[in-house]
């Protein structure tokens, strides 16, 4: 029976704490009922409470990376994560460009929750231009979405200007995570260029939240690889990700990652 499991890549960065980044997306995947498969580019020092160091792997890496998965699997979705720099961001556009990806998540990771920066300002610019116009859906919270736009969101009427804005750039589809930013909490808002479908969730009051775009976006790729419609995989990576901080976990000092497993009997 495994060998009908759908295929997931994930292209980001390495969280040592085990809350984020590559680490969350594995999880994330293999939770929503896919194979998860990884391609790292960058290592980074990092605990709950912050990110002490960031170390890019050299793009030639990176490369080989993603030739040894495309040359062996059947990928069925990909999600981006951290990619840090420009040159980064190039390879992995060169990489993925002849693969013509349907089933492309990109979440635009800029800042960790501790305020470390993890993409320099020149590769934000390289995501706009060369990365989105691949995408089927890029996944911004309000922060990267603000960034990517230029227009500042505090309401629900913001968000849909920023997501037009976004929607610009070449991505087919816009989900723009509203959190605890915008007036009406835990409500995100999706738009297809012509449409938008807003999704309201429980808003729940914890800090242990490390790791939740991550792990959203990588829910998300699970749910497109396995044939469900750009709504219906917000539906249910929403759906799970709220479960996960429900769940959240009292580990370490700061920000607690979420609880992946959640539905496992411990």
């Amino acid at each position: 029976m495994s060998n009908t499991l759908k295929q997931v890549l994930t292209i980001a960065g390495s969280d040592s704490g085990g809350g984020a980044g590559i680490q969350a997306d594995l999880k994330a995947m293999s939770a929503n009922g896919v194979f998860a498969m990884s391609v790292i580019t960058a290592v980074t020092a990092q605990n709950t409470e912050e990110v002490t160091d960031v170390f890019e792997l050299p793009p030639a890496i990176i490369a080989s990376q993603l030739d040894a998965i495309f040359d062996d699997f059947d990928v069925a979705a990909v999600k981006t994560g951290m990619l840090s720099s420009s040159a980064i961001v190039d390879i992995v556009v060169r990489m993925l460009t002849p693969q013509k990806i349907a089933n492309l998540v990109v979440d635009p990771v800029m800042i960790s929750k501790s305020g470390h920066a993890l993409l320099q300002p020149d590769a934000v610019e390289a995501v706009k231009v060369k990365l989105l116009p691949l995408a089927l859906i890029v996944t911004p919270n309000v922060h990267e979405a603000q960034q990517l736009s230029g227009i500042e969101i505090r309401s629900l009427a913001d968000a849909r200007r920023a997501a037009k804005v976004i929607h610009q750039f070449g991505s087919k589809h816009v989900l723009i995570k509203g959190g605890h930013l915008l007036n009406k909490r835990a409500t995100d808002l999706l738009y297809d260029g012509r449409f938008f479908n807003v999704l309201e969730g429980e808003f729940i009051e914890t800090c242990h939240t490390h790791g939740t775009g991550c792990t959203f976006a990588s829910a998300l790729a699970a749910h497109l690889a396995r044939g469900r419609s750009v709504l219906e995989s917000a539906q249910a990576a929403k759906s799970y990700v709220t479960e996960a901080i429900r769940h959240g976990l009292a580990i370490g000092h700061g920000h607690g990652p979420t609880d992946h497993f959640y539905f496992l009997e411990r």
